[in-house]
Order: C-alpha cells, then structure tokens, then sequence
C-alpha cells in the first residue's frame, strides 16, 4: 500500500495522462486537447506539492552559535481545500472534445485533488483513415479525493550548521523511495543570516530578525509499463518541482520558549513529461505511433505566512507552526542541537 505521498505523486503522474484505460482513446483523439486536460487537471496538485515541500526552513528567528550544528524531523501536512479539488471544463477550449454525456458543454470535473462523486463521460471525436471522423466516450479520471485523503503529507530530515557568527546553512532531504511503479524524491538547501546578531547590545535584544533564502527540488516518476492499455515501450511519467523560497522571519530569543513568525515568498515552477512511445489504434486497422507526446510547464507563486513556537530543553527541542496561503499546512518537528 502507497503512503499518501507516494500516492499523491502516483495519481498526478499516472493522470496527468487521464485514466488509464482511456489513454489509447484521448491520444488518438489529439495530443493537444490531452495535454489542456492535463494542465488544468495536475496544476492544483503541483501547487500543493510546491507549498508543501518549503515549510519549516526554519524554526527559530535566532540562528545557532558559531559552530553549532543541528538536526531535525520534520512532518508536514498541507490541506486540500475545495476549491483546489475541481476545476471547469468547457468543452469550446477544446479540439475534439464536443460535449459531455448529457448535453451539456460546460461543468466543473475533478482535479488530482478531488473526486467525481458520479463518473463524468464526455464525447470525443478523431480522425480514422478508412472509416472517417469516429466517436467514442471517455469517462473522465477522479482524483485522491476517491480514497479520502483530504492533504498532503510530506517529511523531511534537516541538518543545519553555522559556519560564521549569525549565519545558518542549511539542507533538507527525502530519501529516493520506490514502490511498485513509484518512485520519489526530494533535497534541497538554504542560507539563512541573523541581522539582529550584529548588534551591539546582542545579548540582551530579546528580539531576533533575520533573512533565509532556500532552494528545494523534487523529482518523481511513474512507470506506466505495467499500467498503460497501449502498445509501445518505455512509457513513463516524469515530473519535476523547483522552487525559490525568500523569507524574513522575527521572534523572540529566550532560553527555553520561543515564539516567531514569518512572511515568505514561493517561486516555483513545474514540469511533467509523458515519455516513451505509444502505438495508438482503434483495434482493427488504423495504427501510429506517437513518441514523447507531451510536456506540461507551469509557475507556482504566493505569499506563505507562519507563525511558531519552539520549546527547547538542553540540546533537544520541539516545534509547531501553522502556515497560512493559497495551501495553509501545519507542521511539527523534532531538532536536536549540538
């Protein structure tokens, strides 16, 4: 059984392409109405992933002593809100999609992120070489929301050290994990420096503001070989997610409890590649092959709020922080400081 990550990275991967017994059909009806399927289907998804993975950088305004190293654990959970779960489909933005089932030609249809309560079927149309323009009827894929998971987990392990007075560097890691057809993962680094601790009367400012910029990067893939109801080889799913994170960050500077909050800007971009080749056919004599069909880019930005707090007893401290944007999540981790 998928973790709920992995899930995630599985759906988006696997429908990112639409269902897949509808894959042969859609690609025959035309790849640019699969790939405006797509985009519409896995944006809400890659955005969710992108705020997800740039929570809890820090957990603290203050940054270490000179020299002194720490190591965290931390667990994240982004929430799905509705409005991220559908998205509507009108069927004039598309080439070969002419109507839904029951007539109409405009209703909203789940993202990767919900769930079709009923199934939704639309009408396409394509071209066959001996016996003309054919229909056919494709039911439209559901999303996470069909196996009640309402967020995004993630986890992370983070190391941090200071090399120089004031200032943290600082490094994040999900191991490569593969299960079943999935695989998945995640790094990435950040600066962060206190500009409070050049102050003179540092010791006795009960106030800690300083500046972080971090790097992540997640990279996953899905093997469609197993999957895929079309001929052809080496067929897979490959997304990736960059991003940029700029933070400011103010907070109290006490022995044991601290509180701090955060505003912060994302600045990411998404890819996801449908490889490999496909022989698409309508099961008796129309037949082409289709290489690499499609890739899909988009830009996740937006502004994250956070508020913390941090207990801290000896070199062993917790802490929680909720997190307020387009995705809001909360978050709770475990550092140990050396």
């Amino acid at each position: 059984m998928k973790t709920p990550f992995l899930l995630l990275i599985s759906l988006v991967a696997l429908h990112s392409v639409t269902a897949q017994e509808n894959l042969n059909e859609l690609l025959a009806a035309g790849i640019d109405d699969a790939k405006r399927f797509s985009q519409s289907y896995i944006q809400p998804a890659n955005d969710g992933l992108a705020y997800g993975i740039n929570n809890s950088w820090s957990t603290n305004a203050k940054t270490l002593k000179r020299f002194g190293f720490s190591l965290s654990i931390i667990g994240n959970a982004t929430f799905i809100t509705d409005e991220n779960k559908t998205f509507t489909l009108n069927t004039a933005d598309y080439e070969n999609i002419h109507r839904f089932k029951d007539g109409s030609t405009s209703k909203p249809v789940a993202t990767a992120l919900g769930h079709n309560e009923q199934d939704i079927v639309v009408e396409i149309t394509y071209d066959d070489p001996l016996f003309g323009e054919q229909t056919t009827d494709i039911v439209l894929p559901t999303g996470i929301g069909s196996t009640n998971v309402n967020l995004i987990p993630t986890v992370f392990l983070q190391g941090s050290f200071s090399p120089f007075k004031g200032t943290e560097v600082k490094a994040r890691y999900f191991p490569k994990i593969e299960q079943e057809d999935v695989e998945v993962g995640l790094y990435g680094f950040g600066v962060q420096h206190e500009f409070t601790s050049w102050l003179p009367a540092d010791n006795v400012f009960p106030v800690a503001i300083s500046g972080l910029i971090a790097y992540t990067k997640l990279n996953g893939n899905y093997n469609l070989i197993n999957t895929s109801n079309v001929e052809g080889s080496n067929q897979r799913v490959e997304t990736e997610t960059k991003t940029m994170l700029y933070q400011v960050l103010v907070g109290t500077k006490l022995k044991i409890f601290n509180v701090y909050g955060s505003v912060g800007y994302i600045d990411g971009k998404n890819k996801t590649d449908l490889l490999g080749t496909y022989r698409v056919s309508d099961g008796f004599l129309f037949s082409k092959e289709i290489v690499d069909p499609f890739s899909i880019d988009s830009k996740t930005t937006g502004v994250a709020t956070t508020l913390g707090a941090n207990v801290k007893l000896g070199f062993f401290s917790v802490n929680a922080a909720y997190t307020i944007a387009d995705f809001s999540s909360a978050s709770l981790g475990m550092n140990f400081s050396f």
